[in-house]
């Protein structure tokens, strides 16, 4: 299968994704699930979760919020409670919800106080809807709630289970048009890649390289930029997962991971540079991390197993690590879409006792990490991969197969420098016939 890769506009002469089928294949997949389980309403706050069921969204300033929520009832159309005039606003520009756009307001992560009443409030509007379709006494599953909701909702007596792994369920195989999106969000950070690469040199430091990041994406059209996990030099190993001030040094190892959303749907893709030239401790590593990857997917195939693939990375004792926990997030897997972090989880921690199979239509990221014998230096690697009914398809793009070299080439009088060498030149013949005669002349012991 190859995958095509569209510009970011919808036009009249060509079918790209269908963002009407996205909406109600998605809400079909939740709806699906929901009837197959106990629960009679699945409550939502996490903001990727109601976009998936509702298909609308605020701004990334709302992200952590939990200032939105929407209920779905069994055999029902979703009802969504949201930051006062946005609701009104859905009203008007999203005709799949309508009326059932309302305005709701909780707890703001604690920042409306207890005798406000609001989680009273919400409490009473679900207890409302509820009521009105007979399924009062039916569990009500919810994703991620502040404790006073919850206590709230016991108080007006309903029952509240765990609806996460109901929507983390539906979620784990993608549609057409979430793969498509998938692969646009991808190629942006191929971009990005690309302008970075051109600009790293001496003297450029980590937060201008995820300044220059931002911008590209953004010039092409992310809605959200989460992260740009920017390390270099000596902060490579252990991995600190937050970029610095740090300036870039020539032979300097730089690993980064791009972390932004197209439409809602996010990449996670790493890439390792070294600045000017690269030491033989780093090449060796990078082959190692590169070759733990490459092992990995090839095993990305339906009816093969997470257990397969965590089992061919290395065990934590074998990088420096006491155990599997210590090292959790170096050699790992994860599902990717509406949000970074999805199923299947792959990692030595979890899945050789509780595997899942690997399906057509799931969309993950596999990354590798292996330190250099330097001590200090260290090579970071990540592709994401569409499952296809015969095997992958590999959809982030930048150059990975051997370690790239950044910044400017540097020229001495016999010409170029050699694109591999150390920091610190090693002895010529000359330097050691140097030192053995200044001691004989000095009568100094030059130790062997």
């Amino acid at each position: 299968m190859a995958l095509r890769t569209n510009g970011t506009m919808a036009v009249d002469w060509e079918q790209r994704v269908d963002l009407d089928r996205l909406r109600r294949e998605r809400l079909a997949r939740i709806k699906q699930g929901l009837s197959k389980s106990e629960m009679g309403a699945l409550l939502c706050f996490d903001m990727n979760n109601v976009r998936y069921i509702t298909s609308t969204n605020i701004g990334s300033w709302a992200q952590d919020k939990m200032s939105r929520f929407t209920l779905l009832p069994q055999n029902d159309e979703p009802i969504l409670w949201d930051f006062g005039s946005a609701a009104k606003h859905h009203q008007l520009h999203c005709p799949w919800l309508g009326e059932r756009s309302r305005a709701g307001i909780p707890l703001l992560r604690g920042a409306m106080s207890p005798e406000m009443g609001r989680a009273e409030d919400v409490a009473r509007k679900i207890r409302v809807e509820l009521e009105m379709r007979g399924l009062l006494k039916e569990p009500l599953g919810i994703d991620i709630v502040e404790p006073p909701i919850l206590f709230a909702l016991q108080r007006e007596g309903i029952t509240v289970v765990d609806g996460q792994q109901l929507m983390s369920d539906a979620r784990v195989i993608k549609t057409q048009d979430e793969i498509e999106l998938l692969n646009t969000s991808a190629m942006m950070v191929d971009a990005a890649y690309h302008e970075l690469y051109m600009a790293m040199k001496p003297g450029m430091s980590e937060n201008q390289a995820v300044g220059l990041v931002n911008k590209v994406l953004y010039d092409l059209g992310s809605e959200y930029v989460e992260a740009v996990n920017a390390i270099s030099g000596e902060r490579c190993n252990p991995h600190p997962h937050i970029f610095s001030d740090r300036v870039f040094r020539p032979g300097d190892p730089a690993y980064y991971d791009i972390l932004h959303s197209y439409m809602g749907y996010r990449t996670c893709y790493y890439r390792t540079f070294t600045i000017g030239f690269a030491s033989r401790a780093m090449i060796d590593a990078y082959k190692r991390c590169r070759e733990y990857l490459d092992a990995a997917i090839e095993l990305v195939r339906p009816g093969r197993t997470t257990a397969e693939i965590a089992s061919v990375w290395p065990k934590a004792q074998e990088f420096g690590f006491p155990n599997e926990e210590a090292c959790f997030g170096l050699q790992y897997g994860h599902g990717i879409g509406l949000a970074i972090w999805e199923k299947p989880v792959i990692s030595r921690l979890v899945s050789l006792e509780h595997s899942h199979e690997i399906k057509p239509g799931m969309v993950f990221a596999l990354e590798t990490f292996w330190p250099s014998t330097d001590g200090w230096s260290a090579a970071r690697i990540e592709e994401e991969i569409v499952v296809t009914p015969t095997g992958h398809e590999v959809i982030t793009r930048f150059p990975a197969e051997e370690l790239m070299v950044a910044g400017a080439h540097y020229v001495s009088v016999k010409g170029p420098l050699p694109a591999e060498r150390e920091r610190e030149a090693p002895r010529s013949k000359r330097v050691v016939e140097m030192i053995e005669a200044s001691a004989r002349t000095e009568r100094v012991e030059v130790p062997r």
